[in-house]
């Protein structure tokens, strides 16, 4: 009785992995649906990381109680193989160049020192003139509080220009590029957006134009009372029913920023498609997970700098339970990624920066 018990047991956990096998890959080959034809589908990619998880878990299990079945969760890793090193690539070795093209990319939430710092414009100033970064754009780069932000740069920045893109009662929102090279001119890209935008800088770097496409793109709109009641769910502190209520509200709001977020990502690649004889660099807050449509069509024409030449999960949204690398760099052929990075201990925003160093003029 005991024996058969047992090999229904084993029976019941098998079949429990093959369907969490079976989920995580659902989840993450998501990225190839289009969101404004599958809205709720598409915002599947944030649970990847919990199908992993599970699925670690069960290894970890069956090589301790059922060797035999291992193959179950590492047959699921290996089928898993793309989206798991989109998720979190390795490469340790990696390093700048000599000559590299530094590019910083950071939502800087208005110098408002991420709410624990009374002093954050001065953070990411002191930071970004210690970096010596070539190509600096700042999403939310503006100071509704101060007024000497562009006067600042100036002194260690040739070559500094702020776009606004939102100024209304509900949004004031801008995006800024501060440079050593020459801005030629500036182009905004046009979407349907209340709050969001993205802006085309056009650079002469050393007699070559490159083309800085700075994005803010669609936010999920989540107050501070959705936020609480996510980490609720998550922690387990809500009733069922309600539970069962919130996930729904949450959902729904985050699938109809990813329909609006998937028409603004196409006005940018449509942009990016006219003038692809330039060497263009695309940058900035996506507002999505790296198992999104946002990172998957972006990437068919571009490279992932981070997924290229970077090392581990890269969480550049630094709130609790909210840590996701939402955070991008793209670059077309015309450069090399030699290395990708967030700086994790820069935290005067709500995001942290992302570091990249591109190679130039070798392919």
């Amino acid at each position: 009785m005991i024996k058969q018990l047992k090999k229904i047991t084993v029976q019941m956990l098998a079949g429990a992995n093959i369907a969490t096998v079976i989920m995580m890959l659902l989840v993450g080959y998501s990225d190839r649906l289009y969101p404004a034809d599958h809205p709720i589908l598409s915002t599947m990619g944030m649970a990847f990381p919990l199908f992993l998880l599970v699925n670690l878990a069960f290894l970890f299990f069956w090589l301790l109680f059922k060797w035999t079945r291992s193959w179950i969760p590492i047959g699921g890793f290996l089928l898993a193989y793309v989206p798991i090193s989109i998720y979190m690539p390795i490469h340790p070795g990696n390093s700048a160049g000599e000559g590299d093209l530094m590019v910083i990319s950071y939502n800087v939430c208005s110098y408002g020192g991420n709410f624990k710092y009374n002093q954050g414009f001065e953070m990411v100033r002191d930071y970004l003139k210690k970096n010596e970064a070539d190509i600096v754009c700042l999403q939310e780069d503006v100071d509704s509080w101060r007024r000497y932000v562009k006067q600042e740069y100036e002194k260690f920045y040739a070559y500094n220009d702020t776009a606004v893109i939102a100024n209304h009662s509900m949004s004031f929102n801008a995006l800024g590029i501060h440079t050593k090279y020459p801005i030629l001119r500036r182009e905004r890209i046009s979407y349907n957006s209340s709050s969001n935008g993205s802006v085309a800088w056009w650079l002469d770097v050393k007699g070559d134009t490159v083309i800085v496409i700075n994005n803010h793109f669609e936010s999920c709109h989540l107050d501070s009372t959705d936020r609480r009641q996510y980490r609720q769910i998550l922690h387990g502190e809500m009733p069922r029913d309600s539970m069962r209520n919130e996930s729904q509200l949450l959902l729904v709001k985050l699938a109809e920023a990813n329909a609006k977020r998937c028409k603004q990502i196409d006005a940018v690649l449509d942009y990016v498609q006219q003038h692809s004889q330039y060497a263009t660099i695309v940058c900035g807050d996506f507002n999505d997970n790296p198992i999104s449509y946002s990172r998957h069509a972006m990437s068919q024409m571009l490279t992932d700098c981070y997924v290229t030449t970077g090392t581990g999960i890269g969480l550049s949204y630094n709130q609790k339970a909210f840590s996701f690398r939402i955070d991008h760099i793209f670059c077309s052929e015309h450069f090399t990624p030699s290395l990708c990075k967030i700086d994790s201990k820069m935290d005067a925003s709500d995001h942290n920066p992302m570091l990249c160093w591109l190679k130039m003029g070798v392919n």
